[in-house]
């Protein structure tokens, strides 16, 4: 079973597996994950907000047994255990529960690590039907009687794929192999060799045979200009041997020298200069890969080699940036940061079909309350948040978790309205980081930007439709209305009619002069213009020349989503050619953080004002996986959980393309050409959509004739269809 897709959407009451708090488990991960960064062996701590796990959580289970049984018990902190509201003796290992109807409490305190059970019985297991609470609210008076209410909230328990008693959640490391480097250079200068992993790769450094005492200096670098350049490269370790232990200089930890010596630091690189000081000399080196062992479920191929090698690459980029959670790049921040993870998400979907990491990295994400700032300080990371919990429900179908993680949900939302002016748009306030996008052209963030207004609309929409999913009506109907409310206000604010498009901002009651296309290109994609309107903003904006160009792969996505779904996709083919490809002939064995085609030689690394300091690894690069699964083989859900989906197959001037999608149960594949194209579908039901010159003949049900040269066919069959047709 896999690593990360090891859970079910529901867990049967008769498993058992380690479980805590909602929620906890991933906080305490994430801020494991989250403290690993450092800059030039220097400590770099998150700069937002850092939550913790509670202390002290009480697990509960109401019983009704037919006749006693013993259970086991584990846990992870210090706990006491009560039976009908009693205490019981100890810290027992085992507990004899006697037949009829019980009330079983376990609380637990464990300022370490999240406290957290496992409970293995005939009928008694612990699992996600348990409820817990961080805070007991119980009382007694004077005379020792308990209070007749409570105040006390009860959540489901959170759980992931610890079913093993003997291995609990505060154990869990990502897996680990070891791997050589392809080609070693002898650098003259100071006896130092330049090692190279063969393409970018993570993991820890491992030294081999080392001799004599003195340090050894070791300089990372995802290009050998960096990892040859001393003095500016981004990571580097220095290692003192001494004739009986050895010490991380950065930390001062060490340990007894025994044999190899494998660095505890994770680092991301392809080329590693190891440089020995006097006294020392390193006989060999080698690694250990560190990686999430996700199942490649999405597939890709076509005509184009080159393509090919662009959803390779992008496959690849996904899986290195796929850890514990969701994290941006793999060498510098090595965070977990909203608006690249939920582009992740999407991608995910269309590769892994991974859902527990989207729901850790959510949970994570969100923190607890109360909310003091926007998820990582960024106003809009906060917005993609919450439109990132529906397209979750829409491929996956998990109300479970919409339930849990609504609440939070609705806090966050309350901040967010909290920091709206007086027409209901947000403004950048004392502590706001409104980001958009790392742009090559000035752009203003004062006063409504017209991007952030698009963005908490869909966020207010996204609120009504989970409100729905519960079956909260109050909250429908308020969330309905706050996000008719903006929508109706978007063109009478930011409309520009002279330049058929929205403006950038409006500060102080004027129209900016601005046009660029972050806000005009969500628009589009949200649906927020008519049919007209949307074709004019395509001419005067998303295909207009004098509007700045984007360079980033992460509002690339966007950009070239926003065309594909105008049916744009020769054009966008192109595109991707031109844009990743281009990073592949400059030598990328991932996709970049930036990319800028007019930059040459040295220029590509430099970000930041530092000539290292952009990512050669980061997710938002990734975005081919995403448009070619979901805008060329076209596959997307319609109705939750792939119960009803769409397939519009696009060629895009490709000659053929093949390609699985995967479904939270199946898959859905497809072999497509200019006269063939054959589908097969392992769950669900829904309609194959294609434009051919002539009805197109089918070996299973038979083509609907929806408009000029368009025709569809419902599938609701597992069996591989297979269509005759003529490519218009």
């Amino acid at each position: 079973m896999s690593f990360l897709g090891a859970v079910a959407l529901g867990l049967a009451a008769s498993a058992q597996t380690w479980i805590w708090y909602p929620g906890d488990y991933e906080i305490w991960l994430g801020n494991r994950m989250n403290n690993n960064r450092t800059e030039r062996g220097a400590f770099f701590p998150p700069f937002w907000k850092t939550d913790s796990h509670y202390v002290t959580v009480e697990f509960s289970k109401q019983l009704d047994l037919a006749e006693p049984e013993t259970i086991e018990i584990a846990v992870e902190g210090k706990y006491n255990v009560k039976l009908d509201g009693k205490l019981r003796f100890g810290m027992p290992s085992k507990f004899e529960l006697p037949a009829g109807k019980h009330n079983l409490n376990i609380k637990v305190w464990n300022q370490s690590t999240p406290p957290s059970i496992y409970i293995k019985g005939k009928t008694v297991n612990s699992d996600g039907t348990w409820k817990v609470t961080n805070e007991d609210k119980e009382w007694i008076d004077e005379s020792g009687k308990a209070s007749d209410t409570s105040a006390t909230e009860y959540a489901l328990a959170g759980y992931w794929n610890f079913d093993d008693i003997a291995t609990p959640p505060s154990t869990f490391n990502l897996k680990t192999e070891p791997q050589d480097y392809v080609s070693v250079v002898n650098k003259t200068t100071d006896g130092g060799k330049l090692y190279d992993f063969g393409r970018e790769t993570f993991g820890s450094v491992v030294l081999k045979n080392v001799v004599g005492d003195g340090n050894v200096n070791i300089y990372y670098g995802e290009s050998p200009e960096e990892a040859l350049d001393l003095g500016h490269c981004e990571t580097l370790d220095k290692i003192s041997f001494g004739s009986g232990e050895v010490t991380d200089l950065a930390t001062n930890e060490s340990r007894k020298r025994a044999g190899d010596y494998t660095l505890d630091n994770t680092r991301a690189f392809r080329y590693v200069y190891v440089s020995p000081e006097e006294g020392v000399n390193v006989g060999d080196v080698a690694m250990l890969y560190e990686y999430a062992p996700v199942e490649y479920r999405g597939t890709f191929k076509c005509s184009d080699p080159e393509l090919n090698k662009i959803w390779d690459v992008g496959a690849y980029t996904m899986h290195l940036t796929t850890r514990e959670f969701f994290i941006d790049g793999i060498k510098r921040d090595r965070w977990v940061w909203s608006g690249d993870a939920v582009q992740s998400y999407l991608m995910n979907y269309y590769l892994f079909f991974d859902s527990p990491t989207v729901k850790r990295t959510t949970r994570l994400l969100r923190g607890k309350d109360p909310v003091t700032a926007h998820i990582n300080t960024i106003m809009d990371y906060t917005l993609y948040w919450f439109i990132g919990i529906y397209d979750y429900y829409l491929y996956t179908g998990d109300k479970a978790f919409v339930s849990e993680i609504y609440p939070r949900m609705k806090t966050l939302m309350d901040y967010v309205l909290g920091r709206t002016n007086a027409d209901g748009m947000l403004e950048g306030m004392t502590g706001d980081w409104v980001f958009v996008d790392w742009a090559d052209f000035p752009m203003s963030k004062q006063g409504a930007l017209s991007f952030e207004q698009v963005l908490l609309c869909k966020s207010l929409e996204t609120m009504k439709l989970c409100a729905d999913i519960i079956g909260d009506k109050g909250d429908a109907e308020q969330y309905g209305r706050l996000a008719a409310d903006l929508r109706a206000k978007l063109l009478p604010t930011f409309w520009d009619d002279s330049r058929k498009a929205l403006v950038h901002n409006v500060e102080n009651g004027k129209k900016s002069e601005q046009v660029n296309k972050f806000a005009n290109m969500f628009a589009i994609n949200f649906g927020y213009f008519d049919e007209p309107t949307t074709r004019q903003v395509m001419d005067s904006v998303m295909l207009n020349p004098e509007v700045p160009a984007i360079t980033t792969p992460y509002m690339r996505f966007y950009e070239l989503e926003s065309l594909c779904a105008q049916g744009l996709q020769e054009q966008v083919l192109k595109e991707i050619k031109d844009y990743w490809g281009g990073m592949l002939r400059e030598g990328a064995t991932s996709f970049w953080e930036k990319y800028n085609p007019s930059d040459s030689g040295s220029q590509h690394l430099a970000m930041y004002g530092r000539p290292y300091g952009k990512s050669l690894c980061h997710a938002w690069g990734a975005s081919p996986i995403y448009l070619l699964g979901k805008y060329y083989l076209g596959v997307r859900p319609v109705k939750e959980g792939y119960k009803e989906f769409s397939i519009t197959p696009e060629l895009g001037g490709l000659e053929w393309m093949e390609g699985t999608v995967p479904t939270p149960g199946g898959e859905i594949s497809l072999y497509v050409n200019d006269r063939l194209i054959k589908v097969k579908a392992t769950e669900g039901s829904g309609y194959l959509y294609i434009k051919s010159k002539n009805k197109p003949r089918s070996n299973y049900g038979s083509f609907e004739k929806i408009g000029d040269n368009s025709y569809r066919l419902l599938i609701d069959t597992h069996k591989e269809i297979t269509v005759n047709y003529k490519h218009v």
